[in-house]
C-alpha cells in the first residue's frame, strides 16, 4: 500500500467543475476576507481567466512537479467570497461518494450540490433581493403636538399616519400602493427623525402568495400507524420500502413521520417528489401541516428563488426541504429523515453528468447522517423490491385504501376486436373521428360520467397532434435532420418538432423524397385527441396537461387547481397526470393507448408500462363514489397489461424477474452503459469498437472476474442533436468490480481529439435508448 500524501497547510487542494479527473493545487492566501475551511467557495486563476472552485483541504506538495520533474510555483487563491462554507462536511463526503460511484470528476459532483448562483464565475458573491422598509422612529402621542409638527406638511402627516396604521412598519412599495407620494415626502420624515428607512432582505418564495389550506384532520389507520411507529423507531441509516396501493394514504404516513422527526425531535427532513408537476400539490399538503417550515427546491424555480430557499435551509430558518431530484442536496444539518415518494420514477435519474440517481444518493446521505430513508411507491422498482426481499431494506405495506375505499375495477378493451368491427363499419360509411380514438365502451363510460357531473382522466403518453407525417405515395416519413427520430406534428402552432433536440420546421406541402402531394398524419397525440373530444362533447370542460401546456411557471398548479375546484370535466394528458393526483370526484380513468412504449428496445419497457398503467388507474375511485378504469390495448395478454388489470404487483414481479435472469439484467446484475458519441458516424463507430476492445483487454490482463462486456452496437436512437451514438454494456455481480473497471477506463482510455468525440459512463441506467 502506498503511503498517504504529505499535506501542506500553505497549499490548498481545489476542485473545479471541469471534465478532468484531478484536483488543483493553489497557494493558500496569506490573508483573505473570510476563513479558508473545507467546503468554502474560492475564486482562483485558471488558464487566463478565473473560476469558482471548492476548497477541499491542505494541498499535496508532490502535485507541484512539472513533466520535467522541476518544481512548479503554485498560483494563489484570489478570494474566499463567503463567510461560511457553501458545503458542510457531510455534503463534501457525499460528493466524494458520487464522484467515485458515478465515475465523474470531484468538481462536477460538487457543482450539482450547489445552487446555480454559487457556481458561476461571473457572480462569486450572489446578491439577495432587498426592498426598502420604513419604520416609525418617534411616536407622536398628542394630537396638538401632531398638528404643530405637520402644520405645513399635510402629505408627511398622511404618510406618517398611514405608516402608523400599518403597525409602525411597512415596505415602501406597499405604502406607495396605498398612498401616492413623492420621494421627498418620505425623506422629510426621515430628516425630521420621525421615520427611518432600511434595506431588508426579501426571501424569493414562489409559494408565498399561494393560500395555505387547512390541514385535514385524518386519524391514521392501524396499518398507517404501524408504519409510522416502525419508521420512527428505525435505526440510524435504516431504509424502509413503503409499498402501499394507490390511495392508501402514503402522504399521511410521511406527514406523521415528520411530526415526530421535526416537531418532536427537532431534526430536519427532505421530501423528494419525482415530477415538478406534483410539487404544488405536495407542497400544499406539507405547508398545511408544517407552515413556513417548508422550503421548495426544484429546477423550475428561478435561480434567485432557489438560492433564497437554499439559504433559509442552511441557516436553519426552514427545516423541511421539498422538491424534485436536486433537493437531495439540501444544506440541512441534523438530518432525521429522507422521504422518496414514487421511488420507482425514472425522473430521479440525472440525465447529464453526474448521472446520479437521487434514490441512491438519499440512501447514502441518510446512512452518513444517521437518518431514516422511506422509499414509497405503489409499484416499487424491481431493484428496491429485490433489496427488500434480500433484507437490505425493511418492507412495510399499506394493503388497502383509506376510509374503506375500494380499488377501482379495471377493464380491458381489445383494440384488435374493435379494428375488425371498424373495418366492417367502414364498408357501410365513414367512421367518426371520436370512434378512431375512443372505443364504444370508453365512449359510453365517458358520457355517463359527464352526465353525472363527475370527472374523468384520459391518458395518452404521446404529445403533439400526430406522431409523424408520412407520404401516401412512397411511404417516406419526415425525420429530424439532427436526430434519428421522426418529427412530431403539432397543430397549435402548426409545426414539425423533434422531441429530442427541439428542432422545428414548417410542415411541407409535398413529399421531400418523391414530391407526392398525399401527406398523411399517422399516430394520435394529445393535441388531436383534445380537438376530437371538444368537437364530440362541446359542453364538456376539457383541460390538456402535457409539456406543451405546462411551459409557463405556474401552469401545472393552475391546471390542477382548476381540476380540484371542479372547473374541469375531462383532464387529458401524458404521464404527468398518472401519479400523485388526488381528486375524489374523478370516477373514470381511460387509457387511450396502453401500448405506447411497451415494445421499446429497452429492458425496462414492460416495467415502465405496468407502473404507468397501475399509477394512472389509481387516480380513479378515491372518493365515496368509487371508480372504474378502461384500458385500450392491442396486447391484452402481455403480463404488464394483465397484471395491471388485477392490481397484481406481486404477479408482475414474478414474471418480469424471470425475463431478466437470462440474459441477466438488473436487479440480477449491476449495469453500466458506456456511450461513445461524435459528429461523424464512421469515427464514432471505430472509437466505440476500439474502446470495447480496450476494456476487454484490460479485464483479461487484470484477470477481472464477474464483469462481462456486451457490444458495442449503435444505440437504439443512434443520432441525437447531430451526434452519432454507439454503446456497450458492462455487467457485474458486485458493484466494486464495476467501479474499478469503469474508473480505470474513463481515466486511462485516450479519446481522440477530433470529430467532437466523447465517452460517457451511465451507471445504473434507467433506459438504454
Amino acid at each position: 500500500m502506498s503511503a498517504p500524501p504529505l499535506l501542506d497547510d500553505a497549499l490548498a487542494e481545489v476542485a473545479l467543475a471541469l471534465p478532468l479527473f484531478r484536483t488543483f493545487t493553489y497557494a493558500a492566501p496569506e490573508s483573505s476576507r473570510h476563513a479558508l475551511v473545507p467546503g468554502a467557495r474560492v475564486v482562483v486563476p485558471f488558464r487566463g481567466t478565473t473560476e469558482i472552485g471548492v476548497y477541499l483541504g491542505p494541498g499535496d506538495p508532490a502535485t507541484l512537479r512539472g513533466k520535467n520533474g522541476k518544481a512548479v510555483t503554485p498560483k494563489a487563491i484570489l478570494d474566499v467570497p463567503d463567510a461560511e462554507p457553501a458545503l458542510g462536511p457531510s455534503l463534501l463526503t457525499l460528493c466524494r461518494w458520487i464522484a467515485d460511484y458515478y465515475v465523474v470528476p470531484m468538481g462536477v459532483a460538487l457543482r450539482c450540490a450547489l445552487p446555480a448562483l454559487l457556481t458561476g464565475a461571473a457572480a462569486p458573491t450572489p446578491s439577495q433581493r432587498t426592498h426598502r422598509v420604513a419604520t416609525i422612529a418617534r411616536h407622536i402621542e398628542s394630537l396638538l403636538h401632531r398638528d404643530r409638527i405637520f402644520a405645513r406638511s399635510p402629505q408627511q402627516r398622511a404618510l406618517y399616519e398611514l405608516l402608523e396604521a400599518n403597525g409602525g412598519r411597512a415596505a415602501v412599495h406597499q405604502l406607495l400602493e396605498q398612498l401616492k407620494f413623492s420621494p421627498s415626502v418620505l425623506k422629510g420624515l426621515v430628516a425630521r427623525g420621525l421615520a427611518v428607512v432600511d434595506d431588508e432582505v426579501v426571501a424569493r418564495d414562489p409559494f408565498a402568495t399561494r393560500a395555505v389550506a387547512a390541514h385535514p384532520s385524518h386519524v391514521p389507520s392501524a396499518a398507517q400507524r404501524g408504519a409510522v411507529d416502525a419508521m420512527a423507531a428505525g435505526g440510524a441509516g435504516e431504509t424502509f420500502l413503503l409499498h402501499g396501493v394507490t390511495g392508501s394514504g402514503k402522504t399521511l404516513v410521511y406527514i406523521e413521520l415528520l411530526r415526530r422527526v421535526v416537531e418532536q425531535r427537532g431534526r430536519s427532513a427532505i421530501v423528494l417528489v419525482p415530477e415538478i408537476a406534483l410539487t404544488p400539490q405536495t407542497v400544499d399538503r406539507f405547508r398545511a401541516a408544517f407552515g413556513d417550515q417548508i422550503a421548495v427546491l426544484h429546477s423550475a424555480l428561478s435561480d434567485g428563488e432557489r438560492y433564497d430557499a437554499w439559504l433559509a435551509l442552511r441557516r436553519g430558518e426552514k427545516r423541511i426541504a421539498v422538491g424534485a431530484r436536486s433537493a437531495v442536496f439540501a444544506p440541512l444539518e441534523d438530518l432525521g429523515a429522507i422521504i422518496v415518494d414514487e421511488e420507482h420514477e425514472s425522473s430521479y435519474k440525472q440525465g447529464e453528468s453526474p448521472r446520479y440517481h437521487a434514490r441512491e444518493v438519499a440512501i447514502v446521505r441518510a446512512r452518513a447522517a444517521g437518518a431514516v430513508v422511506v422509499l414509497g411507491s405503489a409499484t416499487p422498482s424491481l431493484e428496491s423490491w429485490a433489496n427488500a426481499q434480500a433484507g437490505k431494506f425493511r418492507l412495510l405495506t399499506l394493503p388497502a385504501r383509506v376510509g374503506g375505499a375500494q380499488l377501482p375495477s379495471v377493464e380491458v378493451v381489445d383494440l384488435r376486436v374493435g379494428r375488425a368491427a371498424a373495418w366492417k363499419a367502414s364498408q357501410e360509411g365513414p367512421k367518426s373521428p371520436v370512434d378512431q380514438v375512443l372505443s364504444a365502451p370508453l365512449q359510453r363510460a365517458l358520457e355517463e360520467t359527464l352526465a353525472k357531473g363527475e370527472q374523468s382522466i384520459l391518458l395518452l403518453n404521446r404529445r403533439g397532434y400526430s406522431a409523424f407525417i408520412q407520404c401516401g405515395d412512397c411511404g417516406d416519413v419526415s425525420v429530424c435532420p439532427n436526430c434519428s427520430i421522426s418529427l412530431t406534428y403539432h397543430r397549435a402552432p402548426e409545426r414539425l418538432v423533434c422531441h429530442y433536440c427541439q428542432h422545428q420546421e414548417s410542415p411541407r406541402d409535398r413529399c421531400a423524397r418523391c414530391s407526392g402531394e398525399t401527406l398523411k398524419q399517422r399516430g394520435l397525440g394529445t393535441q388531436q385527441v383534445e380537438r376530437i373530444l371538444a368537437e364530440r362533447y362541446p359542453l364538456a370542460r376539457i383541460a390538456r396537461m402535457d409539456v406543451d401546456t405546462t411551459g409557463a411557471k405556474w401552469a401545472h398548479a393552475e391546471i390542477l387547481d382548476r381540476v380540484g375546484n371542479g372547473e374541469v370535466d375531462v383532464l387529458l394528458g401524458t404521464q404527468m397526470i398518472a401519479k400523485g393526483l388526488d381528486f375524489p370526484n374523478v370516477t373514470l380513468v381511460g387509457v387511450i393507448d396502453a401500448d405506447t412504449g411497451i415494445n421499446l428496445p429497452d429492458f425496462r419497457a414492460s416495467e415502465r408500462c405496468f407502473q404507468l398503467l397501475s399509477q394512472v388507474a389509481g387516480r380513479a375511485g378515491r372518493g365515496p363514489k368509487g371508480g372504474r378504469v378502461l384500458i385500450q390495448t392491442r396486447v391484452p395478454t402481455h403480463h404488464a397489461v394483465r397484471c395491471a388489470l388485477s392490481h397484481d404487483y406481486h404477479g408482475f414481479v414474478r414474471e418480469e424477474v424471470e425475463g431478466r435472469e437470462s440474459p441477466p439484467y438488473p436487479p440480477m446484475v449491476r449495469l453500466a452503459n458506456v456511450i461513445v458519441s461524435g459528429t461523424r458516424e464512421d469515427t464514432t463507430a471505430a472509437v466505440a469498437q476500439h474502446a470495447a476492445a480496450w476494456v476487454r483487454a484490460l479485464m483479461t490482463r487484470r484477470g477481472t472476474a464477474g464483469v462481462t462486456l456486451i457490444g458495442p452496437a449503435p444505440c437504439p436512437v443512434e443520432r441525437v442533436k447531430q451526434r452519432w451514438r454507439w454503446h456497450f454494456l458492462l455487467k457485474a455481480e458486485q458493484p466494486g468490480e464495476l467501479t474499478r473497471v469503469a474508473r480505470y477506463f474513463v481515466e486511462r482510455f485516450e479519446v481522440p481529439k477530433r470529430d467532437g468525440l466523447r465517452v460517457a459512463v451511465d451507471r445504473d441506467p434507467v433506459a438504454l435508448l
